[in-house]
Order: C-alpha cells, then structure tokens, then sequence
C-alpha cells in the first residue's frame, strides 16, 4: 500500500490463534466496519480454499469474498513445477441494491510456498476492497454494499481444517477529518 496507511490506524482488536473447522464459517464478533485494515496468518494446511468474507451482513444476504485457492492456477516452470495459487475478490453478492450489476470476480496467481503461511492484509474503504498476499501480489475491486449492517468479517476454511495463526484489524480514520 502506498503512504503512511499505519498512521490512520484507529480501535485495535485482535483475534488469536484457532483452527477453522472444514465447511464451517467463523463469524469474527467484534471486528467490524466498513472502513478497516485487517492482517491475518492462516496455515491453510490441507485445506484447497481459504476465505476471509468481509462487508457481511448478519444474515449474509451481502458479502464480499476474498477467496485464496492453494494451487489452483497454472504450472509454475520457474518453482520446479509447482503449480501457482490464485487469490479473489468476488462480489457477487457485496450489494442488494437493484441497479447495481455483478462483475467477474478479480483473480490474480501468487505464489505461496507449500510450507508458507498465508499473509494477507486487507483494505476495506467503504467501497473499494483492497487485499495483498504474502506481500507479492494485490487484486483490488470496488464494491456497492446497499445495506448499512454489511459489516460483519468471517472466515472460512474448505474441505480440511485450516488454522488462523492471527488476525488484528483496526478501524481506519478518515483522512479528511
């Protein structure tokens, strides 16, 4: 991220280390907004997909998904053939409003070790979604969240258990304020 984003830090709230039970969604009480930095390590472990889903509602009508898929994109010649992850931001469901029209989700390869923790560090702007990976790629999307509760965060681990190492989140000052 360009600039000094540290100094817009606000309320600091901290989520220690749990695992994330296979199929099941982890709804994160306490850390919320729609205006947030949020940093996480998960070990997916053999988990194929890992999801952070932030900008919920607390009946996930809205949700916007950021999606890690560990070796789901092409074959990597240059790391001995292994094959590259990809990281997504799907909206598909971020807004309820009518006149707002879904969009291909934004995709980017990265590659993560198999032995690597997943890093992320994840911008939310009221309506521009930001997320970098193990400091080596970033997708970013903009958003239309209709509802004024869609700002709930939950996490997600597909088919194994994954393990959140740490997730600190802090609510983001208004630069203009």
């Amino acid at each position: 991220p360009a600039g000094d984003v540290e100094s817009l830090r606000g309320e600091h709230r901290r989520v220690e280390a749990m695992t994330l039970a296979a199929n099941e969604e982890t709804v994160l009480e306490g850390i919320q907004g729609n205006a947030l930095e949020i940093v996480a390590e998960i070990a997916p472990r053999g988990a194929p997909m890992v999801e952070v889903d932030v900008l919920r509602s607390p009946n996930k009508v809205e949700f916007t998904r950021i999606a890690f898929f560990r070796e789901r994109g092409l074959r990597d010649r240059s790391r001995r053939g292994h094959h590259l992850s990809l990281v997504t931001i799907e909206s598909s469901y971020s807004s309820v409003l009518p006149d707002v029209r879904s969009r291909a989700p934004e995709t980017a390869p990265v590659f993560i070790g198999r032995d690597e923790t997943l890093k992320l560090r994840v911008f939310i702007d009221r309506s521009v979604v930001e997320v970098f990976v193990n400091g080596r790629q970033c997708v970013a999307q903009r958003i239309y969240p209709g509802r004024e509760d869609s700002v709930g965060v939950s996490l997600r681990a597909q088919g194994q258990d994954a393990e959140l190492k740490s997730l600190d989140a802090w609510q983001m000052e208004n630069i203009y304020e």
